[in-house]
């Protein structure tokens, strides 16, 4: 392959590596980056539901504050009217009120627990809180409470401990205020223990996606986004970057195939170009006379052939081939060209000399078959397939086998026997068995008596 084009097929081979690297990057980048992208909009959107909820449960909480603080500033304040209270405010299942001395109006009966629960957050709430009618939310196990210093009753500042229904809870908020917002995906409310205290639909075949926290209405509580699995953003994400990958190999798959393509028709053509220039430079001289110009004269084959033999007696001796040749006597004269002849029986010497293997055997006879004198040069040789006699005239072509590979020759030889031959109005065929030898045999006419 010449120089430029060695250089052309490497420069554009490298190209190609640089685009698909740089692909690649980009690609890997774009991933990130959507995947990025995508986990903030869905943050946003689950941190937008933990908002509304937590106004919605703020809003209940202070209307059921409100309604109670209504119910202790009555004159009549009796611990009855809590109980009505508590039938009209179903957000709230439970309900502690407390003075400053630590009396409990309400209810009339207290556990030990809840005995010590109370002393407990009286004591730890300071002056300020009692004075200014603060508020807080507090864990009471798993269930969350409001507490609150309601001012105005005819008791003094009573500390209201509110603990919310969880019912109530999934009932007047989180149905109403996370339905129409999941589409495929699913909102579940988690509690402190990460077990899911709402949730629209099973989360048995679902995937986790990411969590919020709630603030301080629901400490401890989460929001988090499901997703069915195989549907998750991340998922969507790699599907489509599997597709742009998928798509990019293609195509550097179809460039790579170009490549070795172009490579090997460049290869084939400079290949081509060095036979036929091989080709020129070794039979050039072999084929300077046209059809029409060879010189015919009578003659006898025998000259011929022993002249032949005698040119090729020192090579023939040095590998110690055993030589056989028998001519027929009284052979009638043939019209020829000698150089020409000369040249194709030396060709067929020539290649049972290069492909002879062990057995070095080689044989020529001449003798009349009809109205042709024919020559037969046979040889104990590596033989030839039966798929390849036709094609061993063929300019150019060699035996494919490993038999072959290595050996002196342009592929013309044959050719060029087969070019004389039929200059001179014969013809030349082959006999031949893999591993046992071949036998080439020329044809020539006898010219008619005058």
């Amino acid at each position: 392959m010449k120089q430029r084009e060695i250089l052309i097929f490497v420069a554009v081979l490298l190209a190609s590596a640089t685009l698909a690297v740089l692909a690649t990057l980009s690609l890997r980048q774009w991933e990130v980056s959507a995947e990025r992208r995508v986990h903030e909009q869905a943050r946003d959107m689950a941190a937008m539901a933990a908002e509304k909820i937590e106004m919605a449960v703020l809003k209940l909480e202070e209307e059921g504050l409100g309604s109670l603080r209504l119910a202790t500033r009555d004159p009549r304040f009796t611990p009855e009217m809590i109980e009505t209270w508590k039938t009209h405010t179903s957000f709230f299942d439970r309900a502690y009120l407390c003075d400053r001395q630590g009396k409990v109006p309400y209810p009339r009966r207290l556990s030990s627990p809840e005995t010590a629960m109370l002393t407990g957050l009286r004591t730890e709430l300071s002056a300020g809180f009692w004075d200014r009618g603060g508020r807080r939310h507090i864990q009471l196990g798993d269930q969350v409470a409001l507490v609150a210093v309601i001012h105005g009753s005819s008791r003094g500042p009573l500390l209201a401990v509110l603990r919310r229904s969880e019912q109530g809870l999934r009932r007047d908020i989180l149905e109403k205020t996370l339905a129409g917002l999941e589409g495929q995906s699913t909102l579940a409310v988690l509690d402190n223990s990460g077990r899911p205290v709402y949730a629209a639909r099973s989360l048995d075949r679902a995937e986790h996606v990411l969590s919020v926290d709630f603030g301080e209405a629901l400490p401890a509580w989460r929001l988090a986004l499901y997703e069915p699995k195989g549907l998750s953003p991340r998922d969507a994400v790699r599907r489509q970057a599997m597709l742009l990958m998928a798509v990019f190999v293609l195509l550097v798959g179809v460039i790579a195939v170009g490549l070795g393509a172009t490579y090997r028709l460049v290869r084939r053509e400079s290949e081509m170009a060095r036979l036929k220039s091989d080709f020129v430079a070794n039979v050039s001289h072999d084929l300077k006379t046209p059809l029409a110009l060879i010189r015919m004269f009578a003659e006898t084959v025998e000259p011929i052939v022993h002249e032949v033999l005698e040119a090729f007696r020192y090579p023939l001796a040095q590998q110690g081939f055993k030589v056989e040749v028998y001519v027929e006597p009284d052979l009638p004269e043939v019209r020829l060209d000698p150089e020409a002849i000369k040249q194709a029986l030396a060709n067929l010497v020539d290649n049972a000399i290069k492909y002879s293997d062990e057995r070095r055997r080689l044989s020529v006879t001449v003798q009349r078959c009809g109205d042709e004198v024919c020559i037969a040069v046979s040889d104990e040789g590596i033989g030839i397939q039966p798929r390849e006699q036709e094609r061993i005239f063929e300019k150019f072509y060699r035996i494919g086998r490993s038999e072959t590979q290595g050996r002196r020759g342009s592929g013309v030889g044959l050719a060029l026997v087969k070019h004389i031959v039929t200059a001179h109005g014969g013809s030349v065929t082959v006999e031949s068995r893999p591993a046992e030898g071949s036998m080439f045999v020329l044809r020539l006419p006898i010219p008619e008596a005058p």
